[in-house]
């Protein structure tokens, strides 16, 4: 363990206070005045990505309107990355390491009902059926605050010692039926090919004041694994259950016998975790046993460790209920998302940047999240930090806050000067602690 990882996790404040006293950028007033010269044109980027909408793999125009800012900044520019992916490439006039910033860019298939002249009223198809698009997670602000920040970026290449990637992501939110996309296909599709980062970094916008920011040295977001539990027995007549399987009753121990394993197994004041079925399918009628049924649900987790020994612990558990029952059970995994971990001595190296921009302090311990993120796949492979924005007009409270994926759900957009500083006061501080 080194020195910086054993000072983050005993005191967070101090290490950012002693980074922050050695390698404080010399920048601050240029990066604030170039942050507010750049704020209307990301409210209106950000409207306009927001009034016209795209699902996954599907968002050709935005990609198209990313890629020629990109090239009006003079950046070099790389498209049709695992569909519609775009990496812009900027190169400071000094030597020094590569680093990567990552913006999402696909809505969601859901209404939206926020009453804003600039709502969406799209509807594309998607998985056979026509449906309402809306940027009901924050992409569309995302994808304005990188803009924002390349455009700032740009303009400071004389300061900027090595060379920085903005990637604009397609497919966040999971690819269509039948289709591949996001971060994993952009790796597959070797997007660092040519320049690999070493250090990689994402936000999202979240209910919250704006102006906080919330991150934490570790696992910050639930690694999503969905699962489908099949099982067969002996059909039978529900008055005589002594001559086949009960396949409910199975079901229902093995419903039961998941809290042991999320509560009682696992230590949970260590980091928690959460294993749910949401589907229940077993049987046709009332007075008959059937002979198969299936349980699907999902395990979140924040370390690859942890989703090891629960995977371990529900197959043991279910094939033991199973044999109990004379039932057989099998076990599949499907649509597995890896947490997204945070690296400790990154984000004690960038802190600073974040605490000279959170005007109302930094949270540098936040609770983990219970949602997936794409972006595990780059900070699987890359040493990374995710940070959330407090985004919420007139905040009051989690409670009244519309959440992420709700029909609701909008930003203050003054966050999109919040998002483009931390991004730029990030790079600058990277570049310069080189």
């Amino acid at each position: 363990m080194t020195f910086k990882t054993k000072l983050i996790h005993a005191s967070l404040p101090a290490m950012f206070a002693l980074l922050t006293a050695s390698v404080t950028p010399a920048h601050a007033d240029s990066v604030d005045d170039a942050t507010a010269a750049v704020q209307s044109k990301m409210v209106e980027w950000r409207r306009d990505f927001h009034e016209n909408p795209e699902l996954s793999n599907r968002e050709f125009r935005t990609a198209g309107i990313v890629a020629d800012e990109l090239r009006a900044l003079g950046l070099e520019v790389t498209t049709d990355i695992a569909v519609t992916g775009v990496v812009g490439v900027l190169k400071g006039d000094k030597p020094g390491p590569v680093i990567a910033f990552r913006a999402d860019m696909d809505a969601l298939p859901m209404p939206e009902e926020t009453g804003l002249p600039f709502a969406s009223r799209v509807t594309a198809e998607y998985n056979g059926s026509t449906v309402p698009v809306a940027h009901a997670c924050g992409h569309d602000a995302h994808t304005a605050i990188l803009l924002g920040a390349a455009s700032i970026l740009s303009e400071m290449k004389s300061e900027i010692a090595g060379t920085i990637l903005f990637v604009f992501q397609p497919a966040e939110e999971g690819a269509p039926w039948g289709e591949t996309g996001g971060a994993a296909r952009m790796l597959a599709e070797g997007v660092f090919d040519e320049l690999e980062p070493e250090a990689m970094f994402a936000l999202h916008v979240e209910p919250g004041p704006v102006g906080k920011i919330y991150t934490r040295p570790t696992g910050f977001l639930a690694g999503a694994t969905a699962f489908k539990i099949d099982l067969e027995g002996e059909g039978t007549h529900a008055a005589k259950p002594w001559s086949g399987t009960d396949l409910p009753s199975l079901g229902a121990d093995i419903i039961k016998a998941f809290s042991v394993i999320a509560a009682r197994k696992t230590n949970t004041l260590e980091q928690p975790n959460v294993l749910s079925v949401g589907r229940v399918t077993i049987g046709t009628r009332n007075n008959i046993l059937p002979a198969d049924g299936v349980l699907e649900g999902t395990l979140r987790t924040y370390s690859e460790d942890r989703l090891s020994f629960v995977k371990s612990e529900v197959e043991s558990m279910i094939e033991h209920l199973g044999a109990i029952y004379g039932a057989t059970t099998q076990i599949t995994y499907a649509d597995e998302t890896p947490p997204t971990v945070n690296t400790a001595d990154v984000l004690a190296r960038i802190a600073p940047a974040l605490e000279a921009t959170a005007d109302l302090g930094l949270d540098a311990d936040a609770t983990p999240r219970p949602a997936a993120e794409d972006f595990s796949f780059f900070s699987r492979k890359i040493p990374s930090v995710y940070f959330i924005l407090g985004s919420t007009k007139n905040f009051e409270s989690f409670a009244t806050a519309p959440s992420n994926h709700s029909p609701q759900f909008d930003i203050d957009e003054s966050v999109l000067a919040v998002g483009a500083e931390a991004f730029t006061r990030i790079a600058l501080l990277y570049s310069s602690a080189n």
